[in-house]
């Protein structure tokens, strides 16, 4: 027997990466030092920080792996997997600078894992971060047929007197809620089982109610994450924002008070921004109680962006001037960092 028979077909693997070369090629940034396929990727510190903080943040996503390897698309899920380490590393005030990946399948796939590369590739491009490295694991007898799964690791770089750790907000300031692009990476074992449930199948069309154009479940919920580094670096430089918050897992109430500081709780009313329809449709079909609606989904809300009151009106203004649907939903108030509803 050799290693092939048992089910590792290590030439395959060695023609994966050379394969996804080029792709990872497409991320470099100029403080990238070295190709891919050594041992560990290298990177400088970029030019120009006087006191630079490293940030870090690993992530990966769920059971929406499911959706991707049932439909058999894989090209947005390396989106997702950066945006949840990107977005949450820019909660700091971080820049991304580098991001690695992890693959694990029972058996290597190259088209399948090459298209999950191709998606981690164009979040790296929107998060203006390089794609340093990876590991591709195949692990015959733990995974089935088509089956794998994906972890991320993200480094960002911020000047310590930028760094956003909650000092900086005050009690009166506001809230702005950026919207989501859907379900984002999250959730997504509730979805499956209220759909399972309800006899729905990936393939089968959205009612017109949730999504005027024509297209599927599966096309519906495989819409990547919203990466806002862009956007957010961009706020940054041109207003004092005082906290961000990535709304990912526990939605609002868990995520939101995070960027708080000591003393402070935040009070928000889900009556001020426009709920997507699809949240209000799955709660229906689930019979989910609105509590573990707003507990378990982000419910429209993708990023929150902690201003002074004088600031958000001309802030808000500015992200609407951009493209970006947001509401300012709450305000920061005396308490023990938690989430009121008003």
């Amino acid at each position: 027997m050799d290693y092939r028979q048992a089910g590792v077909d290590v030439a395959a693997g060695h023609a994966f990466v050379s394969g996804i070369r080029d792709l990872v090629a497409r991320t470099r940034r100029p403080e990238v030092l070295g190709t891919l396929g050594g041992f560990a990727g290298l990177c400088r510190i970029p030019q120009g920080y006087r006191e630079p903080i490293l940030v870090s943040g690993t992530d990966g996503v769920g059971t929406k792996l499911k959706i991707a390897q049932g439909c058999d698309r894989h090209d947005t899920i390396g989106v997702d997997l950066v945006a949840m380490c990107v977005n949450d590393v820019l909660t700091c005030g971080a820049e991304p600078l580098f991001f690695l990946d992890y693959l694990a399948t029972g058996t290597l796939q190259p088209e399948q894992l090459t298209a999950v590369v191709r998606g981690i590739v164009v979040g790296c491009e929107q998060a203006g971060c390089a794609l340093l490295g990876g590991e591709t694991a195949e692990m015959p007898g733990f995974y089935g047929a088509g089956e794998y799964d994906v972890a991320g690791f993200c480094v960002g770089i911020v000047e310590r007197d930028r760094l956003l750790d909650g000092s900086q907000v005050q009690v009166g300031d506001r809230v702005i809620g950026l919207a989501s692009s859907g379900l984002h990476s999250n959730g997504f074992s509730l979805v499956r089982r209220i759909l399972e449930v309800r006899g729905i199948a990936w393939s089968d069309p959205v009612p017109e109610a949730i999504a005027p154009q024509p297209m599927t479940w599966g096309d519906l919920l495989l819409t990547p994450t919203q990466i806002y580094v862009s956007i957010i670096r961009e706020a940054l430089d041109q207003w004092e924002i005082h906290g961000l918050a990535h709304i990912t897992g526990g939605g609002l109430p868990e995520n939101l008070p995070r960027c708080l500081g000591v003393g402070q709780s935040v009070q928000v009313n889900r009556l001020s921004w426009s709920i997507p329809a699809l949240f209000n449709y799955l709660g229906e079909l689930g019979a989910v109680p609105q509590e573990d609606l707003f507990s378990t989904f982000n419910m429209g809300i993708g990023m929150a962006v902690v201003a002074s009151a004088m600031d958000t009106p001309g802030l808000l203004s500015w992200f609407h001037q951009r493209g970006f649907c947001a509401w300012i939903i709450g305000d920061v108030v005396t308490g023990d960092r938690t989430l009121i509803w008003a």
